[in-house]
């Protein structure tokens, strides 16, 4: 092996479905994004003055047009390396180790961390950046659907597009709104047994429901090493949102497995994984989240 080849390619079909499995948010990526140079992400932002009375002597009004872009740095640049010794790879069998290394790390490591950082970021620019207020309330069987509600509202005086909202929450909210006194379950008489009841809720008012481990759904974390909550986290409980109001790029991957004699560091093979990319809500479209977040839930 003279040099390192990019198993990101290679490997590109499998790591695009193992992240759409188990990336809980997987939804909110979107790589069709324009950068500026190697890091920076320009948003367009237009405003527009409305109608004025049409004077029927000729004429027309003309109003005012701002045209200006909301500016995104990438701050979340991520490298791991790991020495593999010769004797432990058979020499006709690299791809297999560099596929069941990366396969680990990718479901151990790197798709829980960019979960955590992107219901942390999500968490941060609402609150810190565009100073909003994460609700606080304690969320019970009886009152979780009032407030799934207000969220819903909130979000249609707005005028926050209905047709793709997601929900996501902690196993402990999808089980209480299971248990919701006003949800009704539904009997499946689409199989074979016509007295299976099916209790999994999916889905809400049309708003998908996705479940996030509830380790990944922090305030905060400290990710000098892996990632761990912070010791000030929050437990985010659930996240109301559109798509179109969060840009979650994947800037650059590579996995690289370097042959014994083409590196410096040892008798054995080098593996090296990196992930730059980043997650932004868009300041014109902030009302498009909601979050509920506390240090724990009523019962």
């Amino acid at each position: 092996m003279a040099s390192a080849i990019n198993y990101v390619e290679q490997f590109r079909q499998e790591l695009e479905q193992k992240y759409a499995r188990e990336l809980t948010s997987s939804d909110l990526t979107n790589n069709g994004i324009q950068f500026v140079g190697t890091k920076t992400v320009k948003i367009p932002r237009l405003t527009l003055g409305g109608y004025k009375e049409h004077g029927r002597s000729g004429g027309w009004n003309r109003q005012d047009i701002s045209n200006d872009f909301e500016v995104k740095t990438l701050a979340h640049d991520r490298d791991v390396e790991f020495f593999v010794d010769a004797m432990d790879v058979d020499e006709t069998n690299q791809v297999v180790s560099a596929a069941n290394i990366t396969n680990t790390f990718e479901t151990e490591q790197a798709i829980p961390e960019l979960d955590a950082y992107r219901y942390s970021k999500i968490y941060s620019e609402y609150v810190n950046t565009f100073n909003q207020t994460a609700d606080t309330t304690a969320l019970t069987e009886a009152n979780i659907l009032a407030k799934f509600d207000e969220f819903m509202e909130a979000m249609d005086e707005a005028s926050v597009p209905v047709d793709g909202r997601i929900l996501y929450v902690t196993p402990a909210i999808n089980t209480m709104l299971k248990h919701a006194q006003e949800i009704q379950r539904t009997i499946n008489v689409s199989g074979s047994n016509d007295n299976n009841i099916n209790r999994a809720v999916r889905s809400l008012d049309e708003v998908e429901i996705i479940l996030v481990p509830s380790g990944r759904m922090k305030s905060a974390y400290d990710f000098t090493d892996g990632f761990k909550p912070a010791a000030d986290a929050q437990q985010i409980n659930m996240i109301l949102v559109h798509p179109r109001s969060v840009i979650a790029v994947d800037k650059h991957s590579a996995i690289y497995l370097w042959a014994p004699g083409t590196h410096t560091g040892g008798d054995g093979y080098l593996y090296q994984n990196r992930r730059y990319g980043d997650l932004f809500l868009i300041e014109n479209k902030v009302t498009g989240v909601m979050i509920n977040a506390a240090g724990a839930t009523g019962g």
